[in-house]
């Protein structure tokens, strides 16, 4: 049996929900713009270090390629500038709990996407997995707090409507920034050297949006030797090995599938944010985690 490249993409979302304990008390303390820039500085240089050291860039000269510079830089600009900024300010709103039940999403987003662009399909028995995981995720998610629970991070701050517009605004982004990439990676782009050019493009972008002078670039606290502790290492584990793992599955995996596969990260969270709240997840969320394996164990088993 060959190992199929969507299994890479489970590996993406483990890195997604450990890093996520960490994203949100330092994306607090410095609000969603700030945060995302100087996560992005610390990815770029580890990224772009280890493109230099492994000799990756060469992989973007092959002329059958056209222009794949430009073609990373919009995936960059839209699934990390746009994004992964919007994510951050849905999580500061909605909290952790809530804002993967929106982000979860582009799942959904990149199966229209890769269906309607790329012709991808899915039937069968991967279809009934793909609809089995998509929905025990969004079950873990919706029950995945106790009706007693008063943690900080399942308060909602300011409109409802803002949070839930802005994780939406991140699912669709990351959907058809991922879309951008499958033609890239299936035709050989190294995957570190292709996450550092996206990186570079938004990180561009930021410093060109905080050079306006914008009140909400600026940072809302100072950035401590605690904080910035927190963002790199948020960066190294979520930007550089998360999505180059993303990248590593779409060279031979199907663009759907691996949006469906890395969508688990909020059951993977579960058992991370049971040792925050100390508290054990109600029966219905541990259900919905439950039917995000079997669903994962029928797509994977094609």
């Amino acid at each position: 049996m060959t190992f199929p490249h969507e299994w890479l993409a489970v590996g993406a979302a483990a890195c997604w929900a450990v890093s996520s304990l960490s994203a949100a008390p330092a994306s607090a303390h410095l609000g969603a713009f700030a945060f995302t820039r100087w996560r992005m500085v610390c990815a770029a240089l580890l990224l772009c270090s280890l493109a230099t050291v492994q000799g990756g860039w060469a992989s973007l000269t092959a002329p059958a390629l056209g222009n794949p510079w430009l073609l990373l830089a919009v995936s960059g600009l839209i699934g990390i500038f746009v994004g992964d900024s919007a994510l951050f300010a849905c999580m500061n709103r909605l909290g952790p709990r809530r804002s993967g039940v929106l982000y979860a999403s582009h799942a959904l987003f990149s199966v229209a996407l890769a269906w309607a662009f790329l012709g991808e399909t899915l039937s069968g028995v991967v279809a009934l997995g793909a609809l089995t995981l998509v929905g025990g995720v969004f079950l873990a998610i919706v029950f995945g707090k106790r009706a007693e629970e008063a943690h900080a991070w399942e308060q909602v701050k300011g409109a409802l409507w803002v949070g839930v517009a802005l994780g939406l605004l991140s699912a669709l982004c990351q959907s058809v920034g991922t879309l951008i990439l499958k033609p890239l990676m299936a035709a050989g782009v190294d995957p570190v050297a292709a996450s550092a050019v996206r990186m570079l493009a938004a990180l561009a972008a930021h410093l060109a949006f905080r050079a306006t002078g914008t009140e909400v670039a600026k940072a809302q606290n100072p950035l401590t030797p605690r904080v910035l502790a927190l963002v790199a290492w948020n960066a190294a584990l979520a930007m550089g090995l998360g999505m180059t793992l993303i990248l590593a599955a779409l060279r031979g995996g199907s663009a759907g599938l691996v949006a469906i596969l890395s969508s688990v990260t909020p059951v993977l969270l579960l058992p991370l944010l049971w040792a925050v709240y100390k508290r054990q997840p109600p029966l219905a969320a541990w259900v919905g985690a439950g039917l995000t394996v079997l669903g994962g164990a029928l797509v994977l088993s094609r």
